[in-house]
């Protein structure tokens, strides 16, 4: 199972950064807001002392009444510039989660199969949900609450100074213990927390692997083998999990020090400092008040950050996509094919970690012909099959179209030439019409009727073509197979290359619907990967595959009457 990048912290920075210049206006709007808000809150406790200080002088009610009437204004224009200021962070947030999900949305589809094959379901599935919508959580609603809360840290911090230096000296003892705090628990959170998504992402693909092969651990008696497998996955999830738990926990003890320790030295401080007129009573008050205050943001920001360094591991593995070799690899062929035809040039090809599969293999398809390429399981079919589909590149040699090597077409143009049919096929929540316009967006409903007639479909769906397919009406696997074959009729492909594509139809079926994809794609090439040698009685030519060598090449009459690897097989077939 291969693994997917993930991105380091100086690329989710750059990649945060990014997100934000996207939409610095707003972003600006948000930061302007959240300090007018933070600056109208520094005026409740400073208005207070006054008042105390007002009161000791012997001020009259009518100057009371209007620091009151003062203070209550700034706590309603603090309110409503808190309100708008979440709002608008708000919008900024839903808006940069959306561009976060529509960038690796485009992420994912570019990723060749070949990369998603090699990555585990559950990775793959995870980044694309629970790490999105973490991020899509923090950038909404975490972030602009840690704006507000930073803000208003730093200009109470400053108030308490202004106030009086030496109390404020007192609330800078308690910043330092929450810096100091917040230093060590971050080099340590992220890769707990990275740890934390992939424990994660391992217990989806067990569960989705037990879930996907019920039927099979049931016939094989392998229900005791995957409840130990779940459990493992469980546990190493928890484990995980509370090592995150654990440094929360350290954290937060830190930081409930550093809360009680500055008022439990500024009250006895200040009463001295009043005591002997240093700083007046409003002072001393609004002082304490302000410490008090403080506790507010620096709490949400503790609280803040374990959300913050949760999204941003998730993050990391979302922006992980973008450094996936498949994805930042384009094509270099900067021409086009100078016809239809097929080269196999030499080629090895290796599975990562593995050795060859192929061997030297040189293989020339002419245009308009049906190739059968048979051999024992194992021999390298399936695998030659994906060369000649542009899925893999080989790892020496060359499988070129038209001189232009296939793997370096682009997407849109590969599938123009070559289309690849497998056992394995994909029905799409929708519409039968639906499913069938993946292959041809302006197909009329008669050509799409045409291309079911020819792969046989006779099945009576009870809205036709536009009947919901999915939870509603769900396909047998041979009816996903006609399917997935009247989707190649509908592309028209110059090369089809059908990989045991019609393994879960009958016998008869199976025959009648290759025979009529024959007719239907006459004058293209079609190679057929099968392990029913009626396929290559059918065939102009026959290619003997053997521990991926080629041991045979020639038409089903003549390979037949020799005493080689074809006939062999065609007559243990026979027998």
């Amino acid at each position: 199972m291969s693994t997917l990048p993930i991105a380091t912290a100086r690329q989710v920075r750059q990649a945060a950064i990014r997100l934000v210049r996207e939409d610095g206006r707003a972003f600006a709007a948000v930061l302007l807001l959240n300090g007018l808000a933070a600056l109208l809150g520094l005026a409740g406790p400073w208005l207070l002392g006054r008042i105390i200080d007002r009161v000791t002088d012997g001020a009259t009610t009518a100057d009371i009444d209007r620091l009151g009437l003062l203070l209550l204004g700034c706590a309603a224009a603090q309110l409503l510039t808190s309100r708008q200021a979440r709002y608008l962070a708000h919008r900024f947030g839903e808006r940069a989660a959306a561009r976060v999900r529509e960038q690796l949305l485009d992420r994912i589809m570019a990723l060749p199969a070949a990369t998603a094959e090699r990555t585990g379901t559950g990775d793959l599935t995870s980044r694309g949900t629970t790490d999105a919508t973490a991020v899509g959580e923090t950038l909404r609603d975490a972030a602009p609450e840690l704006l507000v809360a930073a803000a208003q840290s730093l200009f109470i911090l400053g108030a308490i100074l202004t106030v009086s230096p030496l109390l404020g000296s007192c609330g800078l003892l308690g910043v330092v213990g929450v810096a100091l705090g917040a230093r060590w628990y971050l080099r340590r959170a992220r890769p707990a927390y990275l740890a934390d998504r992939a424990a994660n992402a391992g217990l989806a693909e067990t569960l989705s692997a037990t879930a996907n092969g019920a039927r099979t651990i049931d016939a094989l008696g392998l229900r005791q083998q995957r409840l130990d497998a779940g459990h493992r996955a469980v546990d190493t999830a928890n484990r995980a999990r509370l090592r995150t738990l654990h440094l929360r926990l350290r954290f937060f003890a830190v930081i409930n020090l550093s809360y009680t320790l500055p008022v439990v030295l500024v009250l006895p401080l200040g009463a001295v400092l009043v005591a002997h007129h240093t700083v007046t009573l409003g002072a001393a008050v609004a002082a304490v008040l302000y410490l008090r205050r403080i506790e507010e943001p620096l709490d949400t920001i503790v609280v803040l950050l374990e959300s913050v360094q949760s999204s941003t591991a998730a993050y990391a593995r979302v922006e992980g996509l973008a450094a996936a070799p498949a994805t930042a690899a384009a094509p270099t062929a900067d021409r086009e094919p100078a016809d239809d035809r097929i080269r196999v040039t030499g080629v090895r090809y290796a599975y990562p970690d593995g050795p060859d599969v192929l061997h030297g293999l040189d293989l020339d398809l002419r245009p308009g012909e049906r190739l059968a390429v048979v051999g024992p399981s194992g021999s390298g079919k399936t695998t030659l099959g994906r060369l000649l589909a542009g899925i893999d590149r080989p790892r020496t040699g060359a499988v070129t179209v038209g001189g232009v090597p296939l793997a370096d077409l682009s997407p849109e143009r590969l599938r123009r030439q070559v289309v690849l049919v497998t056992q394995e096929h994909h029905v799409f929540l929708g519409t039968l019409r639906d499913n069938l316009r993946i292959a041809a967006p302006d197909a009329d409903d008669p050509a799409l009727t045409a291309a079911l007639d020819a792969v046989g479909w006779h099945h009576v769906l009870p809205h036709g073509l536009d009947t919901e397919l999915g939870p509603a009406h769900r396909l047998n696997g041979a009816q996903a197979q006609q399917l997935a074959l009247a989707r190649v009729i509908l592309a028209d492909p110059h090369t089809l290359i059908l990989d045991e594509a019609t393994a879960l139809l009958d016998p008869t079926a199976a025959r009648n619907t290759e025979r009529a994809l024959a007719a239907t794609l006459t004058g293209r090439t079609v190679i057929a990967i099968a392990h029913r040698l009626h396929t290559a009685h059918d065939a102009d030519r026959v290619a003997v595959l053997t521990q991926g060598h080629l041991t045979d090449l020639g038409p089903h009459e003549t390979l037949v009457t020799t005493d080689g690897p074809y006939a062999k097989l065609w007559h243990s077939w026979q027998g």
